[in-house]
């Protein structure tokens, strides 16, 4: 079995008018015919990237990536302080996807994300749980207002020194307060030099978290190029600081909602971003789901979490 799949280019592409003034880009790949499959990804305010592609069989999927509101090619653009984030909620992001499902005649598909796009993808499939077919997760995060709590003040306890950075930010905050208020507050500042300096602090603080990993690459969040990386924290700090708009815990409680899907949960057991705990309690929730630990992973992933990623898509992929 290939580690990834050959490189691909969609085949069709296009823009979502959500009617609020957003604009939502999608694309689509691989095989016409196959079997249909949402990839849901992270952030919030990453963006699709083409290495998603290559988890899926060409041959078997038609594949439907999109960029989330406000970042990668959807408008207007998170980094443009113009941009208003009022309607970029997470009851926004559901209505989005199941407007681009019916935009494709799409009538269930198997949806595929981790860290933030398992929040969201596991928020559409209870809501839409007849319109999905199966699940595959490579790590798992319910952005509960708890494990934002761990990201951002938890955790510093392995990280002293850059927590320090971190809050230092946000004079403001104070080392009791709120950091993650406090900087999407900067994100919405004025002067651009406010904006840059806040991305920059924040992106460090979130490479610090991942920088213990043994297979993650280094910089994944500062490398961003400067437009994508301010697109990311003001979209991150905009939710996180709202609990995404989510009753606290309520994806683990109704996790019985997606009896009958069948699911895959892979998370990386050196995770310090997103604990190995919560993937341990959506498993026991999910009567379907399967959980698969990777020792020698974090919340980047390893070659050996890429490798169970894709061995569940391709047995999903002749499942009917």
């Amino acid at each position: 079995m290939p580690l990834l799949y050959p490189p691909i280019e969609p085949y069709e592409q296009g823009v979502l008018d959500t009617g609020d003034g957003h604009h939502v880009y999608w694309e689509v790949c691989g095989n016409p015919d196959g079997k249909p499959a949402l990839v849901v990804h992270g952030g919030p305010g990453s963006g699709c990237g083409p290495g998603s592609r290559r988890r899926f069989d060409p041959d078997r999927y038609r594949v439907v990536l999109f960029d989330q509101r406000g970042c990668g090619r959807s408008t207007p653009h998170a980094s443009d302080p113009g941009a208003d984030l009022t309607a970029n909620t997470t009851e926004h992001l559901l209505t989005d996807m199941e407007r681009l499902r019916e935009l494709l005649g799409v009538d269930r598909w198997l949806l595929y994300g981790g860290s933030w796009g398992s929040t969201l993808l596991l928020a559409y499939a209870q809501r839409h749980p007849e319109r999905v077919s199966e699940i595959v997760v490579n790590g798992v995060t319910t952005t509960r207002r708890s494990e934002i709590d761990w990201l951002y003040r938890g955790v510093a306890r392995f990280f002293p020194e850059a927590w320090d950075r971190f809050v230092a930010g946000v004079p403001e905050a104070g080392r009791e307060g709120d950091p993650v208020a406090a900087y999407a507050r900067r994100m919405n500042d004025p002067d651009p030099e406010v904006r840059e300096k806040a991305a920059d602090d924040w992106c460090a603080w979130e490479d610090a978290v991942v920088s213990m990993e043994p297979n993650g690459p280094s910089g994944v969040y500062s490398g961003r190029a400067p437009a994508a990386r301010i697109a990311l924290v003001r979209i991150a700090s905009h939710y996180f600081v709202h609990g995404a708009w989510l009753e606290e815990g309520a994806l683990l409680r109704n996790a019985a909602r997606l009896t009958g899907i069948p699911g895959v949960l892979v998370h990386g057991g050196l995770d310090l971003s997103s604990p190995p705990d919560t993937a341990w309690e959506l498993c026991r929730a999910w009567p379907d789901a399967r959980l698969v630990t990777i020792r020698d992973a974090g919340h980047l992933g390893s070659d050996a979490a890429d490798a169970e990623v894709l061995a569940a898509l391709d047995r999903f992929a002749d499942r009917r």
